[in-house]
């Protein structure tokens, strides 16, 4: 699925828009995520792919679009910076919960896809369908960035045979 295309899906751009006009969430494209993307770049991926998942499974594609866009919506360096409570894979999704509380008021289920997207590194586990959707969008989003350089060198490397 190209979700580059985000932009010219009037629906989705409609449910998003008042968080995209955040200066918060804006500084999301200037943060790197797993290396060859960007915070932002990445949080669209995730919030575009599992809103179309969710459209057509019938789903809360709102609440869906809205919680994937928020789900890493933190601003530390997880390499660098390090935690006595717990993993980044613990922690972020709470200090993304915290902020996201700071520029918009949340539904329940937009609160734990936000909480429980690290399903499977953690043992919170997800009370909706629409969490674990995007739980594992998550996941394939972020090997398919960090392997991104893999990828275009095997293409590259076809297309000379």
């Amino acid at each position: 699925m190209d979700a580059s295309k985000w932009r010219d899906d009037s629906e989705y751009v409609s449910i998003v828009s008042d968080l995209l006009k955040q200066p918060l969430v804006k500084k999301m494209d200037t943060i790197v995520q797993h290396h060859h993307s960007t915070r932002l770049k990445h949080s669209l991926y995730v919030s575009y792919v599992s809103y179309r998942i969710a459209k057509r499974l019938h789903l809360n594609y709102r609440a869906i679009a809205r919680g994937g866009l928020l789900h890493d919506f933190f601003f530390y360096d997880w390499r660098v910076t390090k935690f006595n409570l717990g993993s980044h894979a613990f922690i972020h999704p709470r200090v993304a919960l915290k902020n996201a509380e700071k520029i918009t008021e949340l539904s329940p289920m937009e609160r734990d896809i936000i909480l429980k997207h690290m399903w499977g590194f953690t043992l919170a586990r997800p009370k909706y369908r629409e969490s674990v959707i995007v739980s594992l969008v998550d996941d394939y989003a972020a090997i398919h960035e960090f392997l991104l350089p893999f990828n275009q060198k095997i293409k590259q490397i076809f297309e000379k045979i």
